[in-house]
């Protein structure tokens, strides 16, 4: 008997009812759930830099780091909440995030202090490039509350991009 419904647990349907289309949820849960995946691979890949790095300003870049992936970090249950909350299913492995994601990863054994925040720099401005076009696919589908939060999403991503492009200037500091 326990073993019966328990079957028939795992066979319900997780689906949220919606007023979007079904071809809405398809697309706008794919479309979060690909973004989703880079914000893992951005969060692990800030943690990584985050931890190994090195040289005469540590402190600041290391508390920098940290700063900006907990910010990422928060963006991964707000995006899979608003796949569920439209019916959607979200992300259920590193398997899938993995297939999914399209910022790269950095496996390098050693990556100079600047290295690491250019390549955060452009990897916060693709990552900003997918934020705009889910923006613009959920409103073309006329789902506001997913493109509010990518619009703050965007805001936040900005910020973090303008932290890294001031941290990574050559040259004499401009007045």
């Amino acid at each position: 008997m326990a073993t019966k419904s328990l079957k028939t647990i795992k066979r319900a349907p997780t689906a949220t009812p919606s007023d979007l289309g079904g071809n809405a949820v398809r697309d706008i849960a794919g479309a979060v759930n690909a973004l989703l995946a880079d914000t893992f691979a951005l969060y692990m890949k800030t943690k990584n830099f985050h931890w190994h790095m090195s040289g005469p300003h540590f402190r600041d870049f290391h508390l920098l780091l940290d700063e900006q992936a907990e910010q990422i970090f928060a963006m991964t249950d707000v995006l899979a909440e608003r796949v569920r909350k439209i019916g959607g299913m979200t992300l259920k492995s590193i398997g899938q995030i993995s297939a999914q994601q399209r910022i790269p990863d950095n496996d390098a054994n050693f990556v100079t202090p600047q290295d690491m925040l250019a390549e955060l720099r452009d990897d916060t401005k693709s990552y900003i490039g997918y934020l705009r076009q889910v923006h613009e696919l959920c409103s073309e589908h006329r789902d506001s509350a997913t493109t509010g939060i990518i619009e703050n999403f965007i805001d936040e991503s900005e910020r973090r991009h303008w932290f890294l492009f001031e941290a990574t200037r050559v040259g004499p500091a401009s007045v």
